[in-house]
């Protein structure tokens, strides 16, 4: 036995890595890409072989369209004006009525891209940048010790090879195994709700309703498309499935979606099928120890709203830069525990409003009341900013650590003119660090202050086509401010505590 543990050992030695990532979705994969960026020593265990095409999430909201952009993920947005708006629109609770709206100089406030797309350009990207991809590893077994963390992973022949961490990520899915072995509690909510998704051939398109149609029996949710296959949405507010885990066969996503519609809708050639509910979920903690949790496997809620890609890929990217500083010893003390207290109320904010939207979306006569009234409400345009910036998470802000009201804010992508070149907010922070920006003539002092965080923050000097309310400014790399000059304060005194704060002890370069 102990000759057979040796052979394995050889066959796979333990390594040490800073940062683990079980789960290779678009999450993980983003906050690899993002680790490996900054030169972290990265390892993704992921247990499918390849990525896997399902019709699901396809839906990028303006936060995300907006950070990925300033990661370097997507392209930037040049050109249009803060003051006006682009705007798309959307739906609340399955009602038509409301817009999503951003700056024109962020473009666009929703992009399509499907979730596999992401998850191979992501990957992609980890590759390229030294990351190490371990497709086929089923996280069995996990341990941490105030050092690091020890991962066991078996393949699919069943032979199992054993590392270590100083972070592990838990970015597994919504039946995490990392969360399981790590004992990580959570809120739950049971579900009440039966739905089916499938993508299908419809043999009269014409007649299928298209889009999001309520009925007495529940909802159809149907994107017609006569050329091809079509994704056919049912949600059954009878109660919850039976058997959660049974696979979905056509005749009962067509009995089903015919059901709920009130006559036949005749399809065929299912290329995937599956069922879902209202099931919901919200750990207590983020992070325990060395160990966090990312995207589902924090957080579920039901998907109206197109809204859980985006909050678990805003984990990643708020998550990624915070790691790369603890591996390489350029954290602040208490700069991995703001991961939980910046994500954890932004995904109780969107279970919040999805359960708000399921209840309004629930069918009987008792609630055409109360969605009349909210129809009614969508065309006003304060409610309509307040839930539009809601489901787009552009209402996000993180807490301030030093007075000033900018922080803790995202920053729009300003124009900018750095050494004579045109450019914006985005194109500073592709290269994932801090930056302190220098505007105008102001600054020297600023720039004495950070030389000595020059290691973990890169100091630029800049200038705007337009006056702003502060001649210096740090930014995170994912967008939001982390300092910026209080009123009355005592400005290179409070930009030095909050580089010790946010980036630990000066290193004199000099």
């Amino acid at each position: 036995m102990a000759r057979a543990k040796d052979e394995e050992n050889q066959m796979f030695p333990t390594r040490h890595y800073g940062v683990a990532i079980v789960g290779g979705g678009p999450v993980g994969m983003l906050l690899a890409a993002e680790l490996g960026l900054h030169g972290v020593r990265t390892v993704v265990l992921e247990r499918h072989a390849r990525t896997v095409d399902q019709p699901k999430a396809g839906t990028l909201h303006a936060r995300t369209v907006q950070s990925l952009a300033r990661r370097g993920h997507l392209p930037t947005r040049r050109g249009g004006r803060l003051d006006e708006p682009a705007t798309t629109a959307f739906h609340f609770a399955g009602m038509p009525g409301l817009t999503i709206s951003a700056p024109a100089v962020e473009g666009q406030p929703i992009a399509g891209r499907s979730q596999a797309d992401l998850e191979r350009t992501f990957e992609r990207k980890a590759r390229d940048l030294g990351v190490e991809i371990r497709r086929g590893h089923d996280v069995v077994a996990l341990a941490q010790d105030p050092g690091r963390v020890e991962i066991t992973a078996e393949q699919g022949d069943g032979r199992r090879t054993s590392l270590t961490a100083d972070y592990v990520v838990g970015a597994d899915g919504a039946r995490s195994t990392v969360r399981a072995l790590a004992g990580i509690r959570s809120e739950e909510y049971l579900p009440r709700v039966a739905a089916l998704l499938g993508q299908v051939r419809l043999l009269d398109p014409a007649g299928t309703p298209p889009g999001w149609n309520l009925t007495p029996r529940g909802w159809t949710v149907v994107n017609v498309n006569p050329f091809g296959y079509s994704r056919v949405i049912t949600f059954d507010f009878t109660g919850p499935h039976a058997e959660r885990h049974a696979p979905v066969t056509l005749d009962e996503l067509r009995s089903t979606a015919s059901r709920i519609a009130g006559h036949d809708i005749p399809m065929t050639d299912a290329v995937f099928t599956s069922r879902f509910s209202d099931y919901t979920r919200l750990v207590h903690h983020y992070r325990d120890g060395r160990v966090f949790l990312a995207g589902d496997a924090a957080h579920v809620h039901f998907p109206v709203g197109g809204q859980g890609l985006n909050l678990g890929l805003q984990d990643a990217l708020n998550l990624g830069w915070k790691l790369a500083l603890a591996v390489r010893g350029h954290a602040g003390k208490g700069l991995l525990d703001t991961y939980h207290d910046e994500r954890h109320p932004a995904g109780r904010r969107v279970i919040e409003n999805t359960r708000a939207q399921l209840a309004l979306m629930r069918p009987g006569e008792e609630n055409e009341p109360l969605r009349a009234l909210f129809a009614e409400l969508l065309r006003l345009d304060q409610v309509g900013t307040h839930l539009g910036y809601m489901i787009s998470a552009q209402d996000t802000a993180y807490p301030s650590h030093g007075g000033s009201p900018w922080e803790g804010r995202f920053l729009p992508n300003l124009p900018l003119a750095i050494r004579g070149t045109d450019s914006c907010v985005a194109d500073v922070l592709h290269p994932g660090r801090p930056v302190l920006l220098l505007f105008g003539d102001a600054g020297e002092e600023y720039a004495r202050t950070a030389a000595a965080w020059g290691h973990a923050v890169d100091a630029v000097r800049a200038r705007a086509p337009q006056p702003l309310p502060w001649d210096a400014l740090l930014l995170r790399p994912d967008g939001y401010v982390a300092w910026a000059p209080a009123a009355g304060a005592d400005p290179p005194g409070g930009l030095r505590a909050a580089l010790r704060e946010w980036f630990g002890e000066a290193v004199d370069d000099r």
